[in-house]
C-alpha cells in the first residue's frame, strides 16, 4: 500500500513539474513579428546610443552600439536625436546624415515620418532621411 501511495505521490509530482514543457503551435508567438532594423551614417558606421521608444514599449531604450533597434510590426518608434546637428544638404562634412538599413545595410525607403522641427517626410532610397538639428522623429514602421 505504502509503495502505491509513492508512485502515485511521484507520478503526481512528474505531471505537475513537466506540464510547462513541451509547445504550442498556437500562431500567436510575437517573436515572429519582430523587426530588427539599424540606424548607421553614410558610411556605415553605426549610430548606437540613440534613445528610442516604440508603441509597444513602455519605457525608452537606445540604439545597441551597431545602431541596431527592434520594434513589432504595428509599431511606430520614436527616436530622440538630440546632440546631432541634422541633415539639410546631405554635406557629410556639416550635416549629421543617418540611415535606417536591414541587416545587409540596404536602406529602408518609403518610411513615413514626422519630425517635431523638420515636419514629415519618407525615407529616401537608401534609407536617409530630412532632420533638424536636436530632432525629435516619429517613425510609422
Amino acid at each position: 500500500m505504502l509503495k502505491k501511495m509513492i508512485i502515485t505521490v511521484l507520478a503526481l509530482v512528474a505531471l505537475v513539474g513537466l506540464n510547462g514543457c513541451g509547445s504550442s503551435d498556437s500562431g500567436n508567438n510575437n517573436n515572429d513579428e519582430l523587426i530588427t532594423l539599424f540606424l548607421v551614417d553614410e558610411n556605415g558606421f553605426s549610430y548606437g546610443n540613440i534613445p528610442y521608444r516604440c508603441d509597444s514599449m513602455n519605457n525608452w531604450e537606445t540604439t545597441r552600439p551597431n545602431g541596431e533597434f527592434t520594434f513589432l510590426s504595428y509599431d511606430n518608434c520614436e527616436f530622440d536625436f538630440i546632440g546631432l546637428e541634422g541633415n539639410y544638404a546631405n554635406d557629410s562634412f556639416y550635416d549629421h546624415i543617418i540611415r535606417i538599413v536591414d541587416f545587409d545595410y540596404n536602406g529602408k525607403n518609403n518610411i513615413a515620418y514626422d519630425c517635431a522641427l523638420f515636419g514629415a517626410g519618407t525615407t529616401y532610397g537608401d534609407g536617409r532621411f530630412d532632420y533638424d538639428a536636436d530632432d525629435a522623429c516619429v517613425f510609422y514602421l
